[in-house]
This record gives C-alpha cells, sequence and structure tokens, in this order.
C-alpha cells in the first residue's frame, strides 16, 4: 500500500518514545501506582479538542484501569461544535474552572494531554492543579512549545507552556502541525499522528502502573471488558467503589 511514508512515520515515533521515554514513563507510573497504594483515583485531562480523545481512550476501557477519573468538559471536547470548542480551549480561565469542579486535592495525580501544550485551557488547567499541590504528569511536543512565538495568539498570555508546570515531562514528539504525508499534488500534509502516540503513550502509563503495583504487592484495579460472558459481573465491585467517586461513572 503506497501511504506515502505514514506507516514508517509512525513505527519512527513509536521507536522515539520507546528509545527516549522509558525513564520518563517509569517516574510518571511510580505516582500512579503511588495513587493506587493510597486509594487515590488518577485524574486526567485533555486540554482540548483531539487532545481530549487519550482522556476517553483510559477511561471505562477494556484491560485499563478502573480509578481513572476523566476530568472531561464536554465543551472542550470534540463532541462540541468545533468553533465553539476552539474558542473555549483558547479562554483565559476555563481550564481552571474545570480543575476546582472536579476539586482536585493535594498529592493528587493528573495526567495533561496536550501535544501543543501553549494554549489558555491546558496552562491555566496546569496553574490550579500546581497551585492545589497536584502531582502533575504532562504529555506533549516539545517542538510545539518551543517552536510557537512568544506572541503567537494562541498562547496563554503568561506565555508559558506546560512542561514547566509537570512533575513528570513525556515528549510524544509530535510534529508541528501533527500532520506528516505530503501527497504529491496536495499542498496541505495530511495523516495526522498526536492521537495514534498518545494512546500508546496512555497504554505504556497503564502498563508500567500494573507492573509496579504487582511489584508492590498491590493489586492494581482493571477493568474487563463488558461485552465478554461474565464481563459485567467481573466489573460490579470496581462499579461500587468508584461510582460514587468518579463524576462520569
Amino acid at each position: 500500500m503506497n501511504d506515502f511514508g505514514y506507516f514508517e512515520y509512525l513505527q519512527k515515533n513509536f521507536k522515539q518514545i520507546n528509545d527516549t521515554q522509558e525513564e520518563n514513563i517509569k517516574a510518571a507510573a511510580k505516582l500512579m501506582a503511588d495513587a493506587i497504594a493510597d486509594d487515590r483515583l488518577i485524574h486526567v485531562y485533555g486540554g482540548g479538542g483531539h487532545t481530549t480523545l487519550p482522556v476517553g481512550e483510559m477511561f471505562f476501557r477494556a484491560g485499563g484501569l478502573s480509578c481513572i477519573d476523566p476530568v472531561m468538559e464536554t465543551g472542550l471536547s470534540v463532541f462540541n461544535q468545533a468553533l465553539k470548542y476552539l474558542e473555549l480551549e483558547r479562554t483565559v480561565n476555563f481550564g481552571a474552572a474545570i480543575i476546582k469542579y472536579y476539586d482536585l486535592k493535594k498529592d493528587d495525580v493528573l495526567i495533561i494531554f496536550h501535544n501543543i501544550g501553549i494554549n489558555p485551557a491546558t496552562i491555566d488547567a496546569a496553574m490550579e492543579a500546581k497551585k492545589r499541590g497536584v502531582k502533575i504528569i504532562a504529555v506533549s511536543s516539545e517542538a510545539w512549545q518551543r517552536e510557537m512565538p512568544a506572541d503567537h495568539f494562541i498562547r496563554h498570555p503568561n506565555k508559558t507552556n506546560l512542561f514547566d508546570y509537570a512533575d513528570v515531562c513525556i515528549e510524544d514528539f509530535n510534529p508541528v502541525g501533527d500532520a506528516v504525508v505530503n501527497v504529491p499534488g496536495l499542498p496541505t500534509p495530511i495523516g495526522p499522528v498526536s492521537n495514534i502516540i498518545d494512546f500508546y503513550i496512555a497504554h505504556l502509563l497503564e502498563i508500567e502502573t500494573v507492573k509496579q503495583c504487582l511489584d508492590r504487592g498491590v493489586t492494581p484495579p482493571v477493568w474487563s471488558s463488558a461485552n465478554t460472558p461474565g464481563g459485567d459481573e467481573k466489573n460490579a465491585a470496581y462499579l461500587a467503589k468508584y461510582r460514587p467517586r468518579v463524576k462520569m461513572l
């Protein structure tokens, strides 16, 4: 299949993650395993648009952690009208209001996905979480944060980057513009890669977290597929435990 290099690019991107981000993923997983050992939720936030999709990928997912709390505002997601979420992710203090609503506490763990890592909905959420003493795991692209001009209109007015606030930074190597395929005859690149890579990172975090929990003798809470025989029965105890605590259940 002639995909104009898309598969090869993704392979290269996956290899970059594997070759360079192991220690960061292990450090992030330690924070997540600590949260599980302390019977805390693991909060996950996306700073707008398609970066909210990894939140859904980690939530109530077959083989995923049952203690995931999606810090989700539909207004920021792709399930809002596109021009509306674009405005909201550029609105100062909107991200802070979401963190306040979910009432994150000192030493809670928050994963923030945003490959661009500079917009107000991302920065304000990180700032509010930091103010509350929350431990932040950031998944983003250094290229976007470094290469966007300080006066770029989508930046938060304080001109900071997501990685400035994180306890652990995980690089997803997303290129500026996201799309990586150039088809002859079309001047606009196609084939974005950010969500594919961020989904991979999300599952690497869960895999490493489960490993570290088991190494400690802690049984991590994991969903079974609700669509398999006995799945609902296996999940019942976790639903009873987490439904009162996770707003999206």
